[in-house]
């Protein structure tokens, strides 16, 4: 099956029941796939056609859905991104995509009007967090400045959301999309500097996500899930868990911004029974001072995915709500879960869960890729049935993380991990070019490409700093002309913060006369990393 007929399978069997919360309001299956429906059309009578790719630039928000969804009916391809780019990334991801289409909110439409120009893009469509509100809810929400605004002008090929849904279009063509036709591309940080396009197929993506829903129906039958979206829907691990949902006749939650009194308030007021979110959402929300003033004991199913979590956050879980919190490993290249912990199965302390059977893991040393010893620790590589094997138009990347061993293509992982005889996975080390800092993953490289354009710096070097609170923290040492002085570490975090994202900015810069390097001028990230580690060893 594909993606849409997926959904249509769910909306027949359970076209009355709500689908979506978002502010208090419901959405039912059926009335979901109308809008879907309204909102293909259009955008056919517009232009858009099988293939073709559109950028999802939006925060949490029914619309999401709707988009996410409409293309998926049309055989187009969704470009999911983070709401939080800024006009550079988002120049770089209309052009490597090729993407012709953009739907941004009111108040991100600036970022999108400064580069249609330098880009490919032919047509926007524009929508507000009112756009999924009662009239009433407008009126209440624009009074009392509760609903964000931004300012845009409608013109040729710029369209509002609700008028699209109002148009009058004729019905769609038949569509011929076939299960490996590609459904989105996912963007992950790349060693460059570039973040990397991974184009993940209709039957891949339904392979894994619905995999991730199979796991949590031991604890919770498919239908009668409420599930609360605590990780990004342009991420594979909130899909994995935010799709599976929608696939399988349960109720999703949205919520526009990642409050945590909010996500409490949901989880009491609609007894949401699954949870999804990083080790570094559990603790803060462990350490909640208003925690006790809400009852979460409706959460059946707690999943934690994004970074290893901490021993220590997992006993606290249980001892405070006498469930435990099931982990998982993957990437982006591997549509997620590679490992899970298989719910009401007792896992050994430190894994990251049981290797899954749609995937096929081999251990390898890093630098030969020859197989390690039984009961060792090694390179992870991935293979499945129906696997990524490719980056769009990223042949070097391609060749430094897809490789052929003995006629099957392996996805390199560059983490170091050790499978015990029963298939749980123990995570030992990470590569040392991507930091994870709150769940997010941060390409070391592109903060150092960001440090070195300005002209005070001649190297850079960016490494993560273990913190149980974030993951990582992110560090840069940087080596500055001979002739420079009075630049700050001040000075060159303001440099940053106008250039990457608010989680790839580093919490910490050092200055150095100059950076480890191996005999063929390759950076040694790893000696940095080392040195910090050495500096907060127990004595």
């Amino acid at each position: 099956m594909i993606i849409d007929e997926t959904f249509k399978a769910a909306v027949r069997k359970y076209p009355n029941k709500p689908v979506l919360i978002f502010l208090g309001e419901k959405y039912t299956y059926a009335h979901l796939d109308d809008v879907v429906e309204k909102l293909s059309r259009a955008l056919h009578k517009h232009g858009v056609r099988p293939k073709d790719k559109a950028i999802i630039f939006l925060p949490h928000c029914p619309q999401w859905i709707v988009v996410w969804l409409a293309l998926q009916r049309m055989g187009a391809v969704a470009v999911p991104v983070t709401h939080f780019y800024g006009p550079k990334d988002l120049q770089y991801i209309a052009n490597d995509s090729g993407a012709e289409t953009i739907f941004c909110m009111d108040t991100n439409f600036g970022y999108v009007s400064k580069v249609l120009a330098e880009t490919s893009l032919k047509r926007v469509v524009v929508t507000s967090i009112a756009d999924a509100l009662p009239w009433w809810k407008k009126t209440v929400g624009k009074l009392y400045n509760r609903i964000p605004e931004g300012k845009f002008s409608l013109g040729e090929n710029v369209y509002a959301f609700p008028s699209l849904l109002k148009e009058s279009a004729p019905a769609l063509p038949p569509v011929h999309a076939a299960p490996e036709d590609m459904a989105e591309m996912l963007y992950t940080g790349g060693t460059t500097g570039f973040p990397k396009g991974v184009p993940i197929s209709s039957v891949l993506l339904l392979e894994s996500v619905l995999e991730q829903r199979r796991s949590s129906s031991k604890l919770i039958p498919p239908g009668t899930d409420v599930v609360i979206q605590g990780a990004p829907l342009y991420h594979i691990l909130g899909q994995a868990v935010g799709f599976g949902a929608l696939f399988t006749g349960d109720t999703l939650i949205l919520l526009p911004k990642m409050n945590l009194d909010a996500i409490f308030e949901h989880i009491q007021r609609y007894k949401a029974k699954s949870f999804f979110g990083t080790p570094t959402l559990y603790r803060m929300i462990l350490e909640h001072d208003r925690l006790d003033q809400y009852n979460l004991r409706s959460l059946e199913y707690n999943f934690s995915g994004g970074d290893a979590l901490p021993g220590e956050v997992a006993n606290r879980w249980l001892k405070k709500f006498g469930k435990p919190i099931s982990q998982g490993y993957g990437a982006t290249e591997t549509c997620g879960g590679v490992a899970l912990t298989p719910p009401g199965e007792q896992s050994p302390e430190g894994t990251g869960g049981k290797i899954l059977s749609i995937r096929r893991a081999l251990l390898v040393d890093p630098d030969t890729l020859e197989p390690v010893a039984e009961g060792g620790s090694g390179e992870l590589l991935v293979s499945s049935d129906h696997m990524v094997t490719a980056y769009w138009n990223k042949p070097e990347e391609t060749a430094r993380h897809f490789v052929d061993i003995d006629g099957q293509r392996w996805y390199r992982t560059g983490d170091i991990v050790r499978i015990d005889k029963e298939g749980w996975l123990y995570f030992m080390d990470r590569s040392v070019d991507i930091i994870k800092h709150k769940g997010y993953r941060v390409a070391a490289s592109k903060i150092e490409a960001v440090l070195q354009e300005h002209p005070a710096v001649i190297a850079a070097c960016a490494v993560g700093i273990a913190d149980p609170a974030v993951g990582e923290r992110i560090k840069a040492f940087v080596v500055l002309k001979e002739d420079v002085k009075g630049v700050t570490a001040y000075d060159l975090a303001t440099w940053c913060r106008q250039r990457l994202a608010s989680y790839e900015v580093p919490q910490y810069i050092e200055f150095r006369d100059m950076l480890p390097k191996s005999k063929v001028g390759k950076l040694l990230r790893r000696e940095l990393r080392a040195e910090e580690r050495r500096k907060f060893a127990p004595v």
